[in-house]
């Protein structure tokens, strides 16, 4: 068996590599010196695997596929759309102006320096499907791989999608003639991207049998009900209960949330389906179509999810030597753990309204009494009735427990296109403040609303 030595020294070096030492000191009183000194044994082989279940956790976050290349390049052939018929593809081909429009984001990191200044000086071709597929080939392109053959100059094969595609986007530190900024940056893991048009994009592909097939309905119903959700939405339940629409006629899918800020958060998603490594599990699984074990007999009930239960979905098997998935899931978990919520820009809002609204949160406007600070959310079940935050069941009744998640609310200013609540039905903050005013009768005035959308966005 392999001796490692677990020094305090190379421990901090391995996390000061990951964090770039950029982290805020901890407080005067903490006694970290000492503690750090007499490191035990046990200490350093405890901090040393946290440290490799970040980066293992940052690898597959930002690059793994599970596998599920199979899917997107082998049965919906949506590479071929992307290189078009001058790549060895079909139709137009997808450029990256065309690309960047569906809300993909090219990771600036991944881009040699002279792309980069070929880029600022308008030299390169945003309009050529080529460029897209040059981009994958440098592995820029944020939550997809590209697949391609031996050689520099094999064409596009196959392609995959990561968690990256809707939790990241990228800073606005990079502009170039054509190219606003907020399109190419440095990876801002965890971020909801609202920009990306999920279903556009699969909308595109040259074929989506396999949801025809799924739902039982037509290609041309399939890509109508894709083309429905627009930017930043995604429908994860279409696939167990086939509900395309709500009872108005609107479209049932949801607004992507952001991954941030879920440390000491029970459930995750909007309707609180399962902690966060269950729904990592479920989404790598039966929406990305990887290569994984998933289980959770409550999709066996085919009168709540008659997809779901029809296709096998709560008892997916694989033998382990193909599982992809599952010796992921601690590691996935570790890095999404890790991953604050983002602090708000200086001059984004008024610190001595929010200092008010800060007393309101807490008292009048009785919002503390759900989202307990700091985490933003109730310690344990944090989920409610339609009834108690007063808005319908259509979206709660499509889960299992039949409630909303209390939404943590760090980060809120990060996420505000698109609006709020699952489906973005309340279009400002200032709209969910008038909402709870009135279901829960908390009588407050017209400065107190704006102080308290102050605090709001200072979170």
């Amino acid at each position: 068996m392999e001796t490692r030595s677990y020094g305090f020294a190379g421990i901090a070096i391995a996390t000061c590599g990951l964090l770039s030492c950029t982290q805020p000191s901890a407080p005067a009183e903490a006694p970290i010196a000492a503690e750090a000194q007499a490191l035990t044994p046990n200490d350093a082989l405890i901090a040393w695997s946290a440290v490799q279940a970040f980066e293992q956790g940052r690898r597959t976050f930002r690059y793994d596929t599970f596998g599920d290349e199979e899917f997107w390049g082998g049965a919906l052939r949506l590479h071929q759309a992307i290189a078009g018929a001058g790549g060895g593809g079909v139709g137009p081909g997808v450029s990256p102006k065309a690309a960047l429009g569906l809300g993909l984001k090219v990771d600036v990191e991944a881009l040699p320096g002279d792309l980069r200044r070929a880029l600022q000086r308008g030299a390169v071709d945003l309009d050529a499907p080529a460029t897209t597929v040059a981009l994958l080939r440098l592995n820029a392109v944020v939550g997809v791989t590209g697949f391609f053959g031996d050689g520099d100059d094999a064409p596009l094969r196959s392609i995959g999608i990561q968690c990256a595609l809707c939790h990241s986007t990228v800073d606005r530190s990079f502009t170039a003639p054509g190219v606003a900024a907020g399109l190419i940056g440095r990876r801002l893991d965890g971020w909801a991207n609202r920009d990306l048009d999920v279903g556009g994009i699969i909308a595109a592909s040259p074929s989506v049998k396999p949801f025809a097939d799924l739902l039982g309905v037509s290609e041309a119903t399939v890509r109508t009900v894709l083309r429905s959700w627009g930017p930043g939405k995604f429908d994860a339940e279409l696939a167990l209960d086939g509900k395309a629409f709500r009872p108005d006629g609107k479209s049932a899918a949801t607004l992507i949330p952001p991954a941030f800020g879920l440390a000491g958060v029970n459930l995750h998603t909007w309707t609180g389906w399962g902690s966060v490594p269950y729904w990592n599990a479920f989404v790598a699984v039966l929406e990305m179509h990887g290569k994984g074990r998933f289980h959770d007999s409550r999709l066996a009930d085919a009168a709540k999810f008659p997809v779901a239960a029809r296709a096998g979905f709560s008892d997916v098997q694989i033998p382990p030597a193909q599982d992809r998935v599952t010796p992921k899931l601690a590691g996935l978990h570790a890095y999404q753990l890790a991953l604050p919520a983002p602090p708000p820009p200086p001059g984004s809002f008024d610190r001595a309204a929010a200092g008010r609204g800060d007393a309101l949160f807490s008292g009048k406007a009785r919002c503390v009494s759900c989202h307990r600070e700091p985490q933003g959310t109730e310690p344990g079940w944090n989920a409610h009735t339609a009834a108690e935050i007063g808005i319908d069941d259509f979206q709660s009744s499509r889960s299992p427990d039949g409630r909303y998640r209390t939404a943590p609310l760090g980060g809120l200013w990060s996420h505000q296109k698109g609006g709020f609540y699952h489906d973005g039905r309340f279009a400002t903050l200032a709209a969910v403040v008038d909402h709870y005013d009135g279901v829960l009768s908390l009588g407050l005035g017209a400065g107190e609303k704006s102080d308290l959308v102050e605090y709001l966005k200072s979170l």
